[in-house]
C-alpha cells in the first residue's frame, strides 16, 4: 500500500475527515490546506477516521491540536476514531489521549 497521505472529506450534519497514509512534516501543509475550510468554516461536529492512518508525527499532531482548538472555540467537538495501535501508542506517548475523544 502506498504510505502517501490521503484525505477525503464528507460533509453533513457531522464532517467526516478520512485519513490515510503517513501525516507527518512532508505532508502537513497538504493536509492543512485540505482541512482549511472546516478551520475557518463553522462546523460544529467532526469526526476523524483514522483507521488507514499509519503514522502521525509531532507536525500532525499539531494540526490535530489546531483543529481540537478552533472546534472547541465554536462550541464544537471534534471525535477520533479507528486509531491503530502504533497511532495511539503516539497520542498515549505524547499525553494527546487526554485532549482528544477518541473512540
Amino acid at each position: 500500500m502506498n504510505d502517501n497521505m490521503k484525505v477525503t472529506i464528507t460533509e453533513g450534519p457531522e464532517v467526516i475527515i478520512t485519513i490515510s497514509g503517513r501525516l507527518d512534516t512532508n505532508s502537513s501543509a497538504d493536509f492543512e490546506k485540505t482541512i482549511e475550510p472546516i478551520l475557518s468554516g463553522t462546523a460544529l461536529k467532526v469526526k476523524m477516521n483514522c483507521t488507514d492512518l499509519k503514522y502521525v508525527s509531532s507536525s500532525g499532531l499539531r494540526l490535530f491540536l489546531l483543529l481540537q482548538k478552533k472546534l472547541s472555540h465554536r462550541n464544537g467537538t471534534l471525535r477520533l476514531c479507528g486509531l491503530s495501535a502504533d497511532v495511539r501508542e503516539v497520542f498515549d506517548v505524547t499525553g494527546f489521549s487526554a485532549l482528544f475523544l477518541i473512540e
